[in-house]
């Protein structure tokens, strides 16, 4: 069965990254640059596309219009490694890549697309979903919404939790896994990320415009990640919740 929405790409030649970068988005059915649209950035991109099947919801959601009219936007990582210098709060890409995306990436989609959202969000697994975090704490009035799926979380993070004093600005959906207590991490370490993403929800709680914390039970793998997004989008985006 063909699908319903439209996928499309280009690249960006970054001057804050020094390379080129593709940015795929995924239009649902119908769309043109009149209506007023919501629109997602995933960062782990071809991740929340393919084992995601992001596609897929973005259709079946759309048709039975469980969620408002939403555009999906991908961006993708080199390699595990490069994915750890740019997504890692401590990591020696992580403002270039947040300047990238500010700068680069937003402005340059929606002009591609002639689109002015009246909403945007930030969605991610893991350290993706720590960078969707920090971005939004850094820039609040562009990102009014974030996705953290099982997100990474150390002190850095903990410390912008109390730096930051317009967390009343954001949306955040947060999960995390009751058998994420032995996670393997790209340095080769094994971490609990269940623990400081508890520390996390204590620090969050009652300090959000809104905040869903949900403990599920199931591991840091795309298999339960998946299985959740199609509640998650209901979440985040429709009139309805």
């Amino acid at each position: 069965m063909g699908r319903k929405g439209k996928m499309g790409d280009f690249v960006i030649n970054s001057d804050y990254l020094d390379e080129e970068i593709t940015v795929k988005w995924y239009l649902p059915e119908g769309f043109t640059p009149m209506r007023d649209y919501r629109i997602c950035y995933m960062q782990d991109g071809d991740d929340y596309f393919r084992m995601g099947r992001i596609a897929t919801l973005s259709d079946r959601l759309h048709t039975e219009m469980e969620i408002e009219p939403t555009i999906f936007v991908g961006i993708h990582y080199n390699d595990k490694f490069d994915r750890m210098k740019k997504y890692h709060p401590d990591g020696e890409k992580q403002e270039a890549y947040i300047t990238f995306f500010i700068r680069e990436v937003v402005p340059k989609v929606e002009d591609a697309l002639s689109i002015m959202p009246i909403e945007r969000a930030l969605m991610g697994d893991s350290l993706a979903g720590t960078l969707a975090f920090m971005i939004a704490t850094m820039y609040p009035s562009t990102i009014g919404k974030v996705i953290m799926q099982s997100p990474f979380v150390n002190s850095t993070v903990m410390e912008r939790v109390k730096d930051t004093a317009h967390l009343k600005e954001i949306e955040v959906y947060h999960s995390i896994g009751l058998e994420e207590t032995s996670v393997h991490t790209t340095d080769g370490k094994v971490s609990d990320f269940l623990t400081p993403n508890r520390e996390l929800n204590a620090q969050l709680d009652g300090k959000l415009q809104a905040y869903h914390y949900v403990e599920f039970d199931g591991e840091h793998t795309w298999k339960y990640w998946q299985q959740h997004l199609e509640g998650i989008l209901k979440q985040m985006f429709s009139e309805e919740y």
